[in-house]
């Protein structure tokens, strides 16, 4: 590239970053069972509001609720973003990024958004691996770190059956015998499954669940697009839930419609629940993310309408059909807070008020004036297995007075003690959430 296209199309990055709206609501107005919605607003340049990724400083860390203690359990890793935490207390951690997706940075604003995710910490390498911490030592970090698995493909849910720890690539889910105990695994996979993938693969996380009885797997594919902008045969398949039976190896959509769906996590009545990520550019203050139950053959909306029946103007052509049956998500979490971990507080140790419900982890947004997200949050759920009362904080800290990103939260699980786990793949820190002397 010139030197005199480079600084225009810097140019224009440091333009984007002065347009946009404002939100003209609080963020708590986009929050809980009955969010404000407010008439979209756009404009000719989105908003782009950038935390710049900076890390943690020495000894710095994030804060904690009150009652709750937060220690570095892992540092030094690259770009953690998902966990697994096996029978046997051994936490998994996917290290990993988005693969090459040369159609999804085509023409200028292609190249603006690859700008925006590299400034926002997203624009390094994959690892491509999974990296193994067992143990824990008096001062809450891992006694033992080893790299489990090597030579994936931008590696992201994992899930273990039986013997068979099965890895969810950007592209398929894979298969590797797994023994108790084993710090690596050099076999080869086995395929399982193909995912929606492709050359544009706009939204390329792939997490993974299995059922209760360790039937099934299901797996989050999100949209490739903001809004169908790129016609919906590139969205066959995607922005959906699917079913895979282990024995047949047959798969199919339950449930569709989710536009960014990548959290998943059993409900005490064995409801399945999914945080999703809905969709930009109509203001900052639509629309939310938000925490649902799962029905099986449910239809969400996207891209044809949102929250429910709120039909999507930008989209054409519109299917009144499937907007008529649009099933409305449980729990606002606010716009653009790209909420994307979820764990089932089954299992937890953690005191009241973080002992039934769901946590969440917050990546943060980028396009949203002021910051929303950047935080870890935990919903309360009340004896019928709902979501009841207002989200409370779990950890934050993770932006400076100055809107920098010391780290952003991700993938969020439950260890073997009953401590709560956070990977942060802006620190390269795996965070440790425990009451204090646990």
């Amino acid at each position: 590239m010139k030197p005199s296209r480079l600084v225009s199309l810097c140019a224009v990055v440091a333009a984007l970053a002065a347009c946009g709206d404002s939100a003209t609501l609080p963020l708590a107005a986009g929050t809980g069972p009955r969010p404000q919605l407010p008439p979209p607003r756009t404009s000719l340049l989105p908003t782009v509001h950038i935390a710049p990724a900076k890390g943690w400083p020495a000894g710095d860390k994030p804060v904690a609720a009150p009652g709750l203690a937060v220690t570095a359990y892992a540092g030094g890793l690259d770009h953690p973003r998902w966990l697994h935490v096996l029978p046997n207390g051994d936490v998994l951690v996917a290290e990993t990024n988005a693969p090459p997706k040369p159609e999804d940075g085509e023409g200028l604003r292609g190249w603006v958004m690859k700008q925006v995710m590299k400034r926002a910490g997203a624009g390094t390498p994959s690892a491509d691996r999974i990296t193994l911490l067992r143990g824990l030592r008096i001062d809450g970090s891992a006694a033992t770190r080893a790299v489990f698995i090597e030579h994936l493909r931008s590696p992201f849910g994992m899930a273990l059956v039986g013997a068979d720890l099965y890895v969810a690539n950007s592209d398929a889910i894979v298969r590797f015998p797994y023994v108790e105990g084993a710090t690596r695994i050099e076999i080869a996979p086995r395929a399982v499954a193909a995912l929606p993938a492709g050359p544009r693969n706009h939204h390329w996380t792939k997490n993974i669940i299995a059922s209760v009885d360790g039937s099934h797997l299901y797996a989050t594919v999100g949209s490739n697009s903001n809004v169908g902008e790129n016609g919906m045969a590139a969205e066959e398949g995607r922005a959906a839930i699917w079913q895979f039976d282990l024995k047949t190896g047959s798969g199919r959509l339950f449930a569709t419609g989710l536009r960014n769906p990548n959290g998943m996590a059993w409900g005490s009545d064995g409801t399945l629940w999914t945080v999703a990520n809905e969709r930009d550019e109509i203001g900052s203050d639509l629309v939310p993310d938000y925490l649902t139950s799962v029905k099986d053959g449910g239809f969400y909306g996207w891209p044809y309408s949102y929250y429910g029946k709120h039909v999507d103007e930008r989209v054409k052509p519109q299917r009144p059909d499937l907007v008529a049956k649009a099933v409305p998500p449980d729990y606002a979490l606010g716009p653009h807070t790209a909420s994307l971990g979820l764990a089932s507080s089954a299992g937890a140790s953690l005191p009241a008020p973080f002992t039934h419900g769901m946590f969440i982890g917050q990546h943060g947004s980028w396009n949203r004036r002021p910051h929303s997200g950047y935080k870890v949050i935990f919903v309360p759920f009340d004896g019928s297995g709902r979501p009841a009362g207002e989200p409370i904080d779990v950890l934050t800290g993770f932006l400076t007075s100055d809107g920098e990103a010391k780290g952003r939260p991700v993938g969020v699980a439950i260890d073997k003690t009953g401590a709560l786990l956070v990977a942060d793949d802006v620190g390269n820190t795996v965070w440790r959430v425990a009451a204090p002397g646990r």
